[in-house]
């Protein structure tokens, strides 16, 4: 019988007695960690530099703008002076009915727009999923198709549904002895809402179907088995599944919203309810283009950013602490 000798592991003790394999321990754990942080500087530097291109240093130019103005001494004819003016900017910005209009505007445009944006698409994602819907990717693909038209070119395509006297549907809507002024005081924002519904509402409802098709077929055929229809499984077992998809929609939607420009720019050439400071971002237009107050324009940006996070934020708690009482 012959028994073969089985190779000595080095424990740590032996290892500790061997300075030489101690300190080549001690050298691969070095190259292991530099190789970890290289990987990291690596995949994250790409990040870093973007975040610090497009948005630190914007927002540190628009931070260190809101606190300087050009002044003109004397009567105005001397050269313009850069002087430091603290948060007269700032004041000046919170101050103006004006700019405070435009927040209140796009505080109803949010309150009508987030819902049945929100709402709309996870209908029409959870239709889709529920496989009633035949030909499911030509559906797919005409409510996506308005999202890859250009914001400018929907806006134009819009304005001239808009325009009475060239508008095809208030024309047949006049037929109808119906009269209706889609940039009227009354309507204005209700029809900004439907050019922004029309051209995301698709984009929005494939983030939805998305997250519906990594919900787990089981769970599903399981409510069914228990006795749930097709609307009960819906709302009460596949959408607190993709709550998450959710709240990051509202959020992503909330700060566009907030940004809203396009539109009334482009609407405001055919409607007088719609002026050159409806919403925060034309007023900061206004300020930097119309009126060469780049100052007033930065501080008008800040606060405008500050709301941004401060809203976004909100949503972000808000949603987190209802997922923790859930969880007890």
């Amino acid at each position: 019988m012959t028994t073969t000798a089985q190779p000595r592991v080095p424990t740590d003790a032996s290892r500790a007695g061997d300075p030489a394999r101690s300190a080549a321990d001690r050298r691969a754990r070095r190259t292991a960690g530099r190789r970890r942080s290289g990987a990291v500087v690596v995949l994250m530097g790409p990040f870093f530099v973007l975040l610090t291109t497009v948005f630190l240093i914007p927002v540190g130019t628009a931070v260190y703008l809101s606190f300087f103005s050009d002044d003109q001494p004397g009567l105005g004819f001397g050269p313009e002076n850069t002087v430091f003016v603290g948060l007269r900017s700032y004041a000046a910005v919170l101050t103006d009915p004006t700019f405070l209009g435009g927040l209140g505007t796009v505080a109803l445009y949010c309150l009508i727009y987030i819902p049945l944006m929100v709402v709309g698409a996870l209908a029409l994602a959870l239709l889709l999923d529920s496989g009633v819907v035949r030909l499911r990717a030509f559906a797919q693909l005409g409510l996506f198709l308005p999202h890859a038209v250009p914001g400018i070119i929907a806006a134009l395509i819009w304005l001239y549904l808009y325009t009475p006297g060239i508008s095809p549907i208030i024309d047949l809507f006049a037929r109808a002895d119906i009269t209706i002024d889609f940039l009227g005081i009354h309507a204005v924002v209700p029809s900004i809402v439907n050019i922004a519904l029309w051209s995301n509402l698709g984009y929005n409802m494939v983030v939805f179907y998305a997250a519906l098709q990594a919900v787990p077929r089981e769970v599903i055929e399981a409510s069914v088995v228990d006795g749930a229809g097709p609307v009960r499984a819906a709302l009460q077992v596949k959408t607190p599944l993709v709550r998450a998809s959710i709240v990051m929609v509202a959020i992503f939607t909330l700060i566009w919203a907030l940004q809203l420009f396009t539109e009334p720019m482009l609407l405001s050439q055919s409607s007088p309810m719609i002026s050159s400071r409806f919403s925060p971002s034309m007023y900061i237009y206004d300020a930097a283009f119309t009126r060469n107050n780049y100052s007033l324009a930065a501080a008008a940006s800040v606060v405008l950013l500050v709301c941004t996070i401060a809203l976004s934020y909100g949503v972000t708690r808000f949603t987190s602490r209802a997922d923790a009482e859930e969880a007890r």
